[in-house]
């Protein structure tokens, strides 16, 4: 698909510098680039999520649990 935007002279010329050092096209430069801010937001939304269910549930570790860890680290050798 083809599309046209409007971004500013700096990071167009910045774009430009970094799709030829990584000796790629402008269209898979611009390709990546979408397609990992998508991803970095994904990955907000997954953590606004995280952030409410634990916002409402205890996330302290089961007390049985967390002596029986201290008392391994505790024998082993660093």
């Amino acid at each position: 698909m083809k599309t046209t935007i409007c971004i500013p002279d700096s990071l167009f010329r910045d774009a430009e510098r970094e799709a030829a050092r990584d000796r790629i096209s402008r269209s898979r430069f611009y390709s990546v680039a979408v397609a990992s801010y998508l991803k970095s937001l994904r990955a907000r939304n997954v953590k606004k999520a995280l952030d409410a269910v634990y916002a409402s549930e205890d996330s302290a570790p089961d007390p049985v649990l967390a002596r029986m860890q201290s008392e391994a680290l505790g024998r082993e050798e660093w």
